[in-house]
């Protein structure tokens, strides 16, 4: 794989974290960038948000230095809406990369226009991305899914419009909208998309592991990667994936003791932007994430789900012999 370049910034090993809602947070992004990642996509804003100052929103758009270059996502249903919050968060200064949302399956996104639902509405998708290129001079990108359903993938499409419109760059989640995560991902629909366009591609789905890559790069010929479920609670997918593409070797699991330290890394990131109350909360999904697949597990996850302090959550890890 090539470095891919994206404006003004090359990345050797374009290694990316996915924009998952509720995931990739100031918090996780941050440690995904101590592991090596080289470039996060924030959890999708919403651009209405960004248009009334919802104050939510607003913090949504906040960044570290720790975690730049970053990419922030946004997603709308009219050009309009769509340039003004580009233009915002160009103005504020917290990205170096746009992304536009064209993927997102969840019924209250889609219900609304946007998302993967603009799939099925290319003369209003091309609408919005001209008007987004207009807007800004950061770059660029879209993620997308491979269409609405079977009966109309229209990536290809879909791709050529972006291209046309001035974006630098694809993602494809190689899903439609209908099948959610379920069933495999597509590579194959990815290399038409690949083969279609000038554009660099970017692969995203169901890639954990280094055969993972090798198989989707080797069918889709994409530019580079990007990784969403498999970096949940497993922020060790990139220097693992990175060190594989630099030597061709594995790397070893992390111990229960790296485990146990990025757990309350996390933590205490979470605590420090979140408070106490919301971060140890949301750090009970994370945890489970962490812990996942490994033996007692599903007690560990009980017991993290009850844990409303710090102190907890070191005991349950202490207890289970991560410390």
């Amino acid at each position: 794989m090539n470095p891919l370049k994206l404006g003004g910034f090359t990345f050797p090993e374009p290694v990316f974290l996915a924009p998952m809602a509720g995931v990739t947070d100031t918090a996780y992004r941050i440690i995904a960038s101590e592991m090596g990642c080289p470039l996060a996509f924030a959890e999708m804003v919403s651009s209405q948000g960004i248009h009334y100052r919802n104050e939510h929103t607003l913090l949504m758009l906040r960044s570290e230095p720790a975690e730049r270059p970053l990419a922030m996502q946004i997603f709308a249903k009219s050009a309009a809406m769509a340039a003004e919050a580009a233009a915002y968060i160009e103005e504020l200064g917290t990205a170096d990369i746009l992304d536009f949302n064209m993927g997102c399956p969840a019924p209250k996104v889609v219900k609304n226009g946007e998302g993967s639902a603009l799939m099925r509405d290319p003369k209003k998708a091309e609408e919005i991305l001209k008007a987004i290129r207009r807007a800004v001079k950061l770059p660029f990108t879209v993620k997308m899914r491979l269409g609405w359903d079977d009966t109309s993938r229209n990536a290809v499409e879909i791709a050529r419009i972006a291209e046309a419109a001035g974006v630098d760059a694809v993602a494809v989640h190689g899903r439609t909208r209908e099948q959610f995560y379920s069933g495999s991902a597509d590579y194959e629909a990815i290399a038409e998309v690949k083969r279609a366009v000038g554009i660099p591609v970017i692969v995203s789905g169901d890639i954990r592991r280094p055969a993972d890559l090798r198989r989707a790069l080797a069918i889709t010929g994409a530019d580079g990667v990007m990784i969403g479920r498999g970096a949940q609670g497993n922020p060790w997918v990139f220097p693992q994936l990175i060190h594989w593409l630099r030597t061709g070797e594995e790397l070893p699991p992390p111990t229960p003791a790296e485990r146990a330290a990025v757990v309350l890394r996390h933590l205490d990131l979470l605590i420090s932007y979140k408070g106490d109350y919301i971060g140890i909360r949301e750090m009970r999904k994370h945890a489970a994430w962490y812990t996942r697949g490994l033996p007692g597990s599903a007690q560990l996850r009980e017991r993290f789900n009850r844990s409303d302090t710090r102190d907890a959550f070191v005991e349950i890890l202490h207890g289970a012999g991560y410390m």
